[in-house]
């Protein structure tokens, strides 16, 4: 049974450019689906991309426990240049700087920028 929840399939796509990965963000990022969203990045880290971008245009709402999860994903590339969020809404800069993340990730404000960064 398929579902429109904004809570499913996070992921709306992953592409290699230039040696990074994109990953295409959607919907409400929270504790109902982080799992999935935290599986899916960490499968992207497996591959040892130059750079990982998560593109965040598509995104209405992020929560901590997403966040936490960023911050693993973050942590497992080492350099915080391998690691960018691209295009985040005001809602989602919200939530990094009520958390303090956004001094701790690099935010690009296309994925443009952020694979040139």
């Amino acid at each position: 049974m398929a579902s429109d929840s904004p809570h499913d399939q996070p992921v709306a796509g992953v592409s290699e450019t230039r040696g990074a990965l994109v990953v295409r963000l959607t919907g409400e990022l929270d504790l109902y689906n982080a799992p999935v969203l935290r599986e899916a990045l960490l499968d992207c880290v497996a591959q040892s991309p130059s750079r990982l971008v998560l593109d965040l245009a598509k995104v209405t709402f992020v929560d901590s426990t997403v966040l936490g999860a960023l911050v693993e994903v973050r942590s497992k590339l080492g350099s915080r240049d391998r690691f960018v969020l691209a295009a985040p809404g005001l809602e989602t800069r919200r939530a990094l700087a009520v958390s303090g993340l956004d001094r701790h990730f690099r935010v690009s404000e296309t994925v443009e920028a952020a694979l040139g960064a």
